[in-house]
């Protein structure tokens, strides 16, 4: 017998500013189950096992922001194969037999959002900043990155951990001091994944001809950088592009349907940006 009411959420701390419930419903309005609802709650680390202990049968699935991505894995029955290289899942399946499903939809998410602007492959990376993020965004690489990474960090300490998860997962990682940052401008394609303002002061130094900036942030937007990019005619890709692909990728697992709107998905995204 079928459910009449299936639900799912997005957990962390701090979670008010999430926009996954405007793009969730968005892909439920336009798939038309009009049954499904998608709340946001505020769940820390020590919060998160009484939480999941508490879901019931109709309880469809979870997303996961900070604290949460590592946090949850111990806590779980199955981990996939690429939320298991990186430490992280963002994405919580319940199937029908009870079990908890954990995957990364940050890695494909942004896979398939450099594809959508063109970009199959470069000849070398560069990444700014160190930590959960980017430790997807060399995992993304991993596929799109044909050479070289350098990861530009302000520590040694960040910089060994870099180095350990380009080993792990397969991609030549060459580090460098932030102090250097402004030569990562230079590369075919740079993502950063660093927290807003940090990249401001790049600005000045975005080359004439710039190649792909791949800015995680998606608030505020643009940031300094971005904007600069594209004013030098370099294309972007922004944190609300990888925010859209990998709510889709949640969507399809949660709700068992292929093709969730995408483009619906994005307009209620720019929408709700746009009101703040």
């Amino acid at each position: 017998m079928r459910m009449t009411r299936r639900r799912a959420a997005v957990l962390g701390s701090p979670i008010a500013h999430s926009l996954s419930p405007v793009l969730h419903r968005a892909a439920y309005a336009e798939l038309g189950l009009d049954d499904w609802t998608y709340e946001r709650f505020e769940v820390d680390e020590a919060g998160l096992a009484e939480f999941l202990a508490g879901r019931t049968a109709e309880w469809a699935g979870l997303s996961l922001t900070m604290p949460l991505k590592r946090a949850v894995i111990p806590l779980l029955d199955e981990v996939s194969e690429t939320a298991a290289s990186v430490e992280a899942v963002n994405t919580v399946v319940f199937g029908a037999d009870g079990r908890r499903r954990g995957d990364n939809t940050d890695i494909p998410g942004m896979v398939a959002a450099l594809r959508e602007r063109g970009v199959e492959k470069v000849d070398s990376a560069a990444v700014l900043g160190a930590g959960a993020t980017a430790s997807s965004a060399l995992a993304a690489l991993a596929q799109v990155c044909a050479g070289e990474v350098v990861a530009y960090v302000r520590s040694e300490e960040r910089a060994a951990e870099m180095r350990e998860w380009g080993r792990r997962l397969g991609v030549a990682v060459r580090t460098a001091d932030w102090a250097d940052a402004h030569r990562a401008l230079g590369a075919p394609l740079v993502i950063t994944t660093t927290p807003a303002g940090a990249t401001d002061a790049l600005a000045a130094a975005v080359p004439a001809a710039p190649g792909i900036l791949f800015d995680v942030l998606y608030e505020p937007w643009p940031t300094t950088l971005a904007a600069r990019w594209s004013t030098g005619g370099g294309a972007v890709v922004g944190g609300l592009d990888l925010l859209v692909h990998q709510a889709v990728l949640q969507v399809e697992q949660m709700t068992g349907r292929a093709g969730a709107p995408l483009a619906a998905m994005r307009a209620a995204g720019e929408a709700a940006l746009a009101a703040r």
